[in-house]
């Protein structure tokens, strides 16, 4: 996969519907997201990103790739998300396994929001 599919698959994580993710992510993916339980696996890492929320926009910068080995691809990335007047700010990873010739799934990301002091 090139880097422009990767950016672009990227994105479509952040905006794209339910099916998508059922079709994206990886029966084996585990996560890490900015809320309880935290960790997630399989299954629920599925469920969990179906219920969050559809992004209108998404900026990702700061990009990153590598690739340790044939049909593994790992991304890391700064993420700005708009909805109506939300946003979210994100550094995030995923990374990608080769299934077959054009398909990919996410085996696993997470999310870490800008960690502020106590005292802020």
């Amino acid at each position: 996969m090139d880097d422009d599919r990767i950016w672009s698959f990227e994105e479509s994580l952040w905006t794209a519907d339910a099916a998508h993710y059922e079709e994206s992510v990886d029966d084996e993916c585990l996560m890490v997201l900015p809320a309880p339980p935290f960790v997630f696996t399989g299954k629920q890492a599925i469920d969990a990103v179906k219920d969050t929320p559809r992004w209108d926009k998404v900026s990702l910068t700061d990009r990153q790739v590598a690739r340790p080995q044939e049909g593994l691809i790992v991304v890391a990335y700064k993420a700005e998300a708009h909805k109506g007047g939300d946003a979210y700010l994100a550094y995030c990873t995923s990374t990608y396994r080769w299934i077959e010739h054009g398909v990919w799934t996410v085996v696993q990301h997470q999310q870490t929001p800008p960690l502020t002091s106590k005292g802020e």
